[in-house]
Formats: structure tokens, sequence, C-alpha cells
């Protein structure tokens, strides 16, 4: 083997001459691809073809783990296999390149970086997930640096050193953006940035890199190599120490932003579903134009490096409400705060008050929005003190969930009023069913905790309808408006959004369901199979009833029913007409077709139109014209009856006693009638703190034993007739005569309160009260659960409106009494409350 001036480089850092090492970087995208590989065996990703880098680890699917399957990814090659390459991608050809670069050049710069803590990282997770920050951190390393040396793609050349280090220098230009220092600086926090969701994801850590810097410049009387070879060991003496933060150009201009007050604040609207209004708006903070500080990412990110975090929240906080203007006492401002600013000394409720105050707003506007992406060191003192702010009337929304530290654990903690979900779970949900169904899990969890559930970075009309459909709250992203100043105070028509499938019927029962909920993956084949070879399809899979043919871009062309073939061969000669023949010849090439957001009940009146031989045919439902699924009619029909039996009977799903609907009806029924009638409206008292205490399981045994003892008190003691409905959560309504009203409120209180002591245990029984927190945070005593009725007389001269607003005012006389209370409505104003 040639022993050339490049060996003892190499072999300084650890290297044999047999590795590859990276040749320059061509004017095309940065590295990656089939042929990317590297030299260490936990790196191979690094030689270059010219090919886009996967923007994850090794075969990572996006959003996944390393190891997980997608796009193209050739094998590592062998030792052997990299000895033996001479080519231009290979270690002779890299060599002579550098040492060309050299020659040519009276100055090279040079930017070192390093995983701090790659060996810790490689033994407690492995080559797999090391080789995957490898990856990205040199896609990482390409991305950024053209912008910072000013230099185009291809002047840059890449150079492994040790396992989770990288040099990557670059002629000295005429004139460079950024002195080199800062360069390395920006360097740091965009690699950290770009890193740290993937690496989050894989760890549950942070990996903090180190850069240095230096500038080899050619001296007529030393040795070139000598000379390279010192700028190469500065540079790794600096990434090994912290950097002089003091000496940067970036430190000096971020504390004159400072000074200046030079932050504008943009505003981008949050839209509540269905109605398209706008209910808040989330401020968000930006640095002068033309400067890195533009970027949110570095604004934020070098204030942390400073340690002048709060200084900018600070900032950022007070001219956000300044510039916010008016809001409506329903809308409401988000304002962004990192978690230890809570936690900061400096940090008082007091001058946000004031700020608030200012400009005529109250607390109850302002929603403190706390990223997931931070971690929260002292969760005791962020707690109370979130608390504290909390008991002034402010609210809290956990950003970015489902990304961070502590996901369902922190919202649990926290329980907040708002949980904005992460747009890497938003993305592309109209077409992914596993992002759907966990959508609708977080919404209904956040139902079950009294929260709301915000959906971020919505960008098209397909993610928006398909979160309206499934329930989301509310939505934020481009497609609904993006960030402005000054803020933007128009409605945002999303009626459009409403597909014909979620379009209330009238006059009666209809199941709007969209139709491609229903459908099942098909079995497809090309025109060209012969049915001969359908046939055995059919015969290898019992259930197999259908198969569609569709032409290569899965677009449907036909459909054969496995009835359907096997009339056509059992026919004289049909074997020999049809067995070798292609498909096409035998398939219906006019089979019912419907996109998937068609109504249940439009497909299946479609399907019973056509004539009988075909009435039973399986359904094709597309996806924009492109195949995603086959209905059968019978799967159509069975859904249809269940939905539509469902909405006749119009039961709570919990205690199986008629809903809103059916309550309304029978209202309406009885005034109409003219028959005087008194209404009972039951509500539970500590139901909150004892559901937090004992779980949402048993807090639902809590609402079924108030379903039971309403039901046996009016059975008890009402008449033949009487009616008991649950309209949701803790909330009963019941009907009786005038004359049985405080009957069956007196049997139901007293039973009530004897049977609820059983939901808890010994010891609470024993002390007779509960410790929880109360819906302003703080931890108290309450006692257990009771129930609080009211009672109105209700005539035909009555309304639905009327009898709310009565049964509201009545309710919450009841609920002053403490214990199991009713509270008897006579006349206009005489009101007498009784134990």
């Amino acid at each position: 083997m040639q022993h050339t001036w490049l060996e003892p480089f190499l072999e300084m850092f650890g290297r044999r001459r047999d590795d590859t090492v990276h040749p320059p970087h061509p004017d095309g995208p940065p590295p990656s691809g089939a042929d990317a590989t590297h030299a260490s065996p936990s790196f191979s990703t690094l030689e270059m073809d010219g090919t886009t880098p996967s923007g994850g680890g090794p075969g990572d699917a996006p959003g996944g783990a390393p190891g997980a399957a997608s796009g193209p990814m050739a094998p590592s090659p062998s030792p052997s296999d990299r000895s033996d390459r001479s080519g231009p991608g290979g270690p002779i050809a890299v060599e002579a390149s550098v040492r060309d670069l050299v020659a040519r050049h009276e100055a090279l710069h040079m930017l070192l970086v390093r995983m701090v803590d790659h060996v810790l990282v490689r033994d407690l997770y492995g080559e797999e997930i090391t080789a995957g920050i490898e990856s990205l951190l040199v896609e990482g390393l390409w991305a950024a640096v053209p912008g910072l040396s000013g230099q185009p793609a291809s002047a840059h050349h890449l150079l492994p050193l040790e396992t989770g280090e990288f040099l990557v220098f670059w002629p000295e230009p005429a004139a460079r953006p950024l002195r080199l220092a800062d360069a390395a600086f920006t360097m740091k926090l965009k690699l950290q940035h770009h890193l740290k969701d993937s690496v989050l994801r894989w760890t549950g850590r942070e990996v903090n890199i180190g850069v240095g810097c230096a500038t080899y410049r050619r001296r007529p009387d030393a040795e070139p190599r000598q000379e390279f070879f010192q700028a190469v060991r500065e540079a790794r003496t600096m990434a090994r120490k912290e950097l002089d933060l003091s000496d940067l150009r970036l430190a000096r201009d971020f504390k004159a932003v400072l000074q200046d007050n030079a932050i504008r604040t943009l505003y981008q609207p949050i839209v509540r579903f269905p109605t398209g209004r706008i209910m808040a708006w989330e401020a968000l903070s930006r640095g002068p134009v033309d400067t890195p500080f533009h970027s949110p990412m570095m604004l934020f990110d070098i204030a942390e490096e400073l340690g002048m975090l709060f200084a900018l929240e600070r900032i950022c906080r007070e001219r956000a409400i300044a510039c916010a203007g008016a809001l409506a006492p329903d809308q409401k401002l988000f304002l962004n705060i990192h978690p230890r600013t809570l936690t900061d000394p400096g940090f008082t409720p007091g001058s946000t008050m004031e700020a608030v105050r200012a400009m005529g707003l109250a607390p109850e506007n302002i929603v403190f929005e706390i990223t997931e992406r931070h971690s929260i060191r002292d969760f005791g003192v962020f707690y109370k003190t979130l608390s504290h702010y909390r008991g002034q009337g402010f609210k809290v929304a956990i950003d970015d969930a489902g990304t961070g530290y502590s996901g369902l654990a922190t919202i649990a903690e926290l329980k907040p009023d708002f949980i904005k979900i992460d747009m890497s779970l938003i993305r592309n949900i109209n077409r992914d069913p596993v992002r759907r169904a966990l959508m609708e899990t977080l919404v209904s969890f956040a139902e079950k905790i009294g929260s709301r559930v915000i959906a971020e970075g919505i960008e098209t009309r397909e993610e928006a309808a398909t979160l309206m459909a499934i329930g989301a709250h509310y939505g934020q992203g481009y497609y609904l408006g993006r960030p402005d100043y000054p803020k933007s105070e128009t409605h945002v028509d999303i009626g459009e959004l409403r597909p014909a499938a979620q379009l209330p019927s009238v006059g009666g029962l209809a199941c709007s369901m969209p139709v491609g909920e229903l459908a099942e993956p098909a079995h497809t084949v090309p025109p060209t199979t012969l049915a001969g070879e359908v046939r055995k399809l059919f015969e290898a899979s019992d259930p197999l009833t259908s198969i569609a043919v569709v032409d290569e871009r899965h677009k449907p062309l036909g459909l054969i029913m496995d009835y359907h073939l096997n009339r056509q061969l059992s026919a004289q000669y049909g074997v020999a007409l049809y067995f070798k023949r292609p498909v096409s010849a035998v398939m219906d090439t006019r089979p019912l077709v419907v996109e998937e957001s068609t109504p249940v009940e439009d497909a299946a009146r479609r399907a019973m139109s056509r004539s009988r031989l075909q009435a039973y045919d399986d359904i094709m439902v597309t996806r924009g014209g492109v195949l995603a699924g086959i209905v059968s009619v019978q799967r159509l029909l069975h859904k249809l009856a269940q939905v539509q039996v469902e909405l006749a009977k119009g039961t709570n799903p919990l205690t199986g006693l008629p809903g809103n609907v059916a309550l309304e009806k029978e209202l309406e029924t009885r005034l109409a009638g003219g028959q005087p009638f008194s209404l009972l409206y039951a509500d539970l008292d500590n139901f909150k703190s004892y559901n937090d205490t004992y779980g949402f399981k048993n807090g639902d045994r809590i609402i079924l034993l108030l379903a039971k003892v309403l039901s046996w008190a009016v059975q008890r003691h009402g008449a033949k007739g009487d009616y008991v409905a649950h309209i949701g959560g803790d909330d009963f309504v019941c009907i009786t005569s005038p004359r049985h009203a405080e009957r069956v409120c007196r049997a139901a209180t007293r039973c009530f309160g004897r049977l609820v002591r059983g939901c808890y245990c010994a010891e609470d029984i024993a002390r007779g009260w509960i410790t929880a927190r109360g819906r302003d945070g703080m931890e108290r005593r309450f006692p257990f659960v009771s129930v609080s009725l009211a009672v109105l007389d209700c005539h035909e001269r009555s309304n639905l409106h009327e009898i709310g607003e009565r049964a509201a005012h009545v309710k919450h006389l009841a609920k002053a009494i403490p214990g199991n209370a009713y509270v008897l409505e006579c006349g206009v104003c005489q009101m007498r409350a009784l134990h």
C-alpha cells in the first residue's frame, strides 16, 4: 500500500488507511442514498452519490425509530469493499482532492463538529441509534454550512475523524457573512435544533454538540501538512471546551436587540370548530428582518445559551400584550412561556397583571402556552407557581403535546385548559387511520379532564375537514390563517369543510357517516390477469368475495364478484371460453364506485337502486379517484340500521337512559298536550374532586348510581308515564306530576346520600371528606358527592328556552345548600328550600 502524506493525518485521528472519507459536496443536494457509507462500524451513510438525505436515521421511517424501512438504502459495504474503492468517491481521489486544496489555496476555514456524549450514547442505546444520530448530524451539517460560509455547496469538503466527529472545510472567501467563531456558534445551535426531536424520540434525552473552528494559512517556510494538522488540533481543542460567548459578535448584536426592544409580534388565529369564529390568537415573536434573529429558533436558542431567556421573554410578553388590541370577553391571547421562566425569581405575576390591565384585558383573556419540548426541572416549584397564576384567572395550555419530555404524564399533572397537538400528528391525518384514531382518543381524553384540543399545523383543506369530523375543538395553521400584524379579525369561513356526509338531515333519521369509514382493504389484480388465476385466488381465500381490477395508477377499472365468476364459468363452455382469457373479459366494467366522503345513506340508496342481479355486489370506495377500499352491502346496511336505531333511541351510552334529543321531543309533546307537569333537574356536587381522586371509572359508577336512584324514585313514588333522561355528564332530568315531585325528590336525596358512601374507601368514610385540588389548583378538603335537585312547575305557556333558564336559576339555589338537597319553585317569586 502506498504511503502518502494523508496517512499520518488519518492515523492521528484513529482511522485506517482503507477507511472511506468524504469527497467534496457536489453542486447538487447533500449526501445520502444507497452508496452513502462511513468507515465507522456504527455509521454507514456518509459516502455521497448526490442524492438527498432521508431526514432520519439509517433506514428511518418518517417519525419512527432507526431501523424502520423507508426509501432506498443499500446495505453497508464490507471493509474489503471499501478498501478496493479508488474511483471518484474513494479514498485515493479524496486524498488527492484534499492535497490539491491545501496546495491551491492560501487559506482554508474549518469547523470541527463532535457529539459530546458519543461513547455514552453508543453504550446506552447501541450502534443503530448512534448511526441514526450521526446520519442526522451529517445531514444538518450539509444543510447549514453553505449559509454560514457564504460559499456554494460544491466548495465544501467533509472528513469523518473519530467516531461522532466530523471536519468540514472550505477555501477562505473574499467576504464571509459571519465571523468564523460566530459561524461555529450558529452551527452548534442549528445542529442541536436539527437533532432535537428525533434524538429525544429515540433516547428520551437531548444531544450536546461541540463545535470548534480554526483557519489554515499557508506559510512559505512551513510544511503544509503540519500546518493543516495544527489547525485541526486547534478546532478540536475548541470543540471540547465551552465557547467563549462574550467574544461573539452575535452576542453583542443580540444584546443590542434587547436594549432596542427590536422585537416584532405576529398573531396567528386559533379557530373554533365548526363555526369558524376566532377563539384566540397566538403571539409569535420575531427578531429584526435580515438578521439571524428573525428566526424564532435562533432568537430563543441564543437567548438560552447567553442566559438571557427571561429578559427576552419579558420583552416578547409585554409587546404581545401591548400590540394585541381589543379582545372580546370570550377571546384569548396565547403567550408562549418557557417552563423555566415560571420558576425564575424575576418572573412575578404582578408585572404581567399590570400589562394586561393596562390594555383593558382580564387575566381570563390570557393563556400561558407552555411547550413540552423543554423539561421541567423542578416540578414542585413549577406546579406551585402555576397554581398561583391560575388562581388569578390565567389559563394554561400545553404546547407540542405528544413530542416532548413527559407526554401524557405532564398533561395529567398540569390538567391544562388547552392541549395543543403537535403538527407531526396532524400532518396527512386525512390519509392516516392511525393518526386519526390517536386524535380521536386525545379529543375524548381532553373532554374527560375538562380540557380542549387545539390541532396545530393545519395546512390543507383535507386535514381541516378530517379534524372537524373527528371532533377537534379548535384548529390553527396556515390553511386557517397565517401569522400577521395587525391580527386578523376576519371570521374564517369553514362551511365548505363540512362534507355532505355531515349535513344534518331534515324531517327524519339519517346516517351521515362517510362510507370511507366502513371501507376494508381490497384485493386487487391488473386487467391482464387470467380468469383462471382469479378463480384460484377465490378458492385459496375463503372469506374473499370480490376482487378489484385496477390500472397501474390504482384507479378502478372493474369488479369481479365470486358468485358472478362462478356463474360464468359454470355455464356451458364457460371454462373453455373464459378460463384462459384476461379477467377484463369477465369483470363488471360498470361497478358502483363512490368517493370516501359519500354518506352511508346515499351509498346504500344507490346500491339498492341497481338491477336485482347487481344489488348486493360490493361497492368500490375511492379517494381522489384512486381505489381506497371495498365495502359490502351487508356491512353498509348493518351500519345504517345500527346508527338509525341508536338515533331513534337517543339513549345515553353510559346509562342507557334517553338523551337530549328524546328529552326535547318529550317536553314538546307534554307542552303541546296542555297538562301541567314538574321537571326535576338533578346535578352532582363535588363530583370533580371525586373524579380526580378516584378516577374516571369510579366516577362513572357514581353517575350510574344516580341514574338507578332516580329511576327507582320515579318508579316507586311517581305515576305511570313519568320520565327519566340523562342529558350528559352528571346532569339528569325527571318529569313527573306536580303532586308527586316532592316525594320523588325526598326519596332520591335520602337514598343517594346513603348509598354514595359505598363509593369511598374506609379511611375516607371514617374522616367524612377527601383531599383534592379545586378548579383553582389549590388543595383543600371536599365533602362527599351529593345530589342537588331543582323542581320546576311547567305548563302549556312554557317553552324550552324559558324552562332552561329557570332550571339553571333554581339549580344554582339548590347547589348553594350543603349536602343532598332539593329546591321547589312555587309560582314566580316564592321559593322554599328543604333538606
